[in-house]
């Protein structure tokens, strides 16, 4: 059995050459060798997406898609509640924001959609 690389977008080790193409049934991400190998070839991560797969950036407007439990607080963040001027992080919590009424806060970006 040959050695074929891992995907680059999931590191799934079970991608199958098909013609040309190396693709990954896990993720369905088609590559070919010749990619992987070029000079500038970007091997960076791939970005925060939000709930619907949009590619978030700093300074992007967000809208919450669940009502959210904010811990040590009475009341909840609101399905709808549009957050401005988005700062993105590393961790669990990806997404630093101020919501009007609550104040400084983290979210997950599984929470929320992009506007």
């Amino acid at each position: 059995m040959s050695a074929l690389p891992r995907c680059p977008q999931c590191n799934s080790e079970h991608t199958y050459e098909d013609g040309n193409l190396l693709v990954c049934p896990e993720c369905a991400h088609e590559w070919t060798l010749e990619a992987l190998s070029a000079p500038g070839a970007d091997t960076a991560q791939p970005g925060i997406k939000d709930a619907v797969g949009n590619l978030l950036q700093d300074g992007d407007t967000v809208t919450v898609i669940k009502d959210l439990k904010v811990k040590g607080a009475s009341s909840v963040v609101k399905v709808g509640t549009k957050v401005r001027n988005i700062r993105l992080v590393e961790g669990d919590h990806d997404i630093d924001c101020k919501i009007d009424g609550f104040g400084p806060m983290k979210l997950k970006s599984q929470f929320v959609k992009k506007s």
